[in-house]
């Protein structure tokens, strides 16, 4: 008998033991991928799952890339760099840095995401931020104060327009200390969805492939592969230019649609195109053909693409394709090409 009790607890023992490793390396697993994905990878992971077009502002590398870190002198200078126009805040950034105590000249970086159900701005603050400043400057500027601490925030139509300049992203509003993160929308039940898969990072899906080939831009914007085919379609065009494309499409090659799509501003002003497809061979034929297409006409944009940009290298790394665009001179390559038509990125 005082075998057998002692062998129960060996087994035991030995069963906790393999329940603690097994937690150390989902833990270590978690610790490693964290540690290697590009803050881009992190807010997205946190952003809802029906997500179709992600809009990406690195505002703590857009400070360092202008070298300032005054509002006005960011906002303008900004613009100017076009790295602004993907910002769900520039018009509400003077009020929000008075009134609501941050701004772009003070948090990380924005992730607006938009689909068909709502939107919602996600914004993440710096280590230093005070999310009991933060809740105290909400309830004085008249939000309702929620039940628990990553309840929702009440602010309504009324007190925005009686603030006035503040962007109905900011209706209602979450804090979440843990990730960092204050969040916004002008739907409640949206919001609160939004704040619940922040929780469980799961992410979206169909913008992995993009988003990794986008390395750390100070700016993005992102789709899935049904949203880039109807936002950058050349339907959008007049028939003239529809007529144009379609010839220019039968002379470059075979043309698939693509699963996702992402246009990006890296550090220095580079440009990067991603577009993923659903298969590795797919990937190199469109690597061609994109390249055919993004070095000639741009109908429904006037003029040509190189009036617009110098394309650089175009490589197919898998399923994904990348072409790297050196904007011209006072060129805005990105607040162009983020909105159809573009004829390269034609499904």
């Amino acid at each position: 008998m005082p075998t057998r009790r002692k062998s129960l607890f060996t087994w035991g023992a030995v069963a906790v033991v393999l329940v603690v490793v097994a937690v150390a390396v989902v833990v270590g697993i978690r610790w490693w991928r964290d540690a290697h994905r590009s803050d881009l990878e992190r807010a997205i992971a946190m952003a809802p799952h029906d997500a179709e077009q992600l809009s990406w502002t690195d505002w703590s590398g857009v400070r360092e890339e202008l070298k300032t870190d005054d509002l006005d002198e960011l906002l303008e200078r900004g613009f100017e760099a076009d790295l602004t126009q993907s910002t769900a805040l520039a018009d509400s950034a003077v009020v929000l840095q008075d009134t609501f105590g941050f701004s772009p000249a003070t948090v990380d970086w924005e992730l607006f995401s938009q689909s068909e159900n709502g939107a919602v701005v996600m914004l993440h603050l710096p280590d230093s931020a005070d999310f009991d400043a933060i809740a105290d400057s909400l309830e004085e500027i008249g939000y309702a104060e929620p039940d628990s601490a990553t309840g929702t925030w009440v602010g309504g139509v009324e007190l925005l327009a009686r603030i006035g300049g503040v962007t109905p992203e900011l209706t209602f509003v979450t804090l979440d200390e843990e990730r960092g993160l204050l969040m916004g929308s002008d739907t409640r039940a949206y919001l609160e969805g939004a704040a619940a898969d922040a929780r469980d990072e799961a992410g979206p899906t169909g913008m992995d492939d993009v988003v990794a080939a986008s390395g750390e831009p100070l700016v993005a914007a992102i789709y899935t592969g049904d949203h880039a085919c109807g936002k950058l379609a050349m339907s959008q065009a007049d028939p003239i230019d529809q007529e144009q494309a379609t010839e220019l499409v039968r002379q470059a090659g075979e043309i698939n649609p693509v699963t996702g799509f992402a246009i990006s501003v890296r550090p220095g002003g580079d440009v990067r195109v991603a577009m993923s497809f659903e298969s590795e061979e797919q990937a190199r034929e469109n690597a061609g053909t994109r390249s055919n297409l993004a070095g000639g006409p741009a109908p429904g944009q006037g003029g040509d693409f190189p009036d617009l940009f110098e394309l650089g290298k175009v490589s197919a790394d898998g399923t994904v394709v990348t072409l790297e665009l050196e904007p011209a001179e006072n060129g805005y390559v990105f607040s162009t090409l983020k909105d159809g038509p573009v004829l390269f990125a034609t499904c």
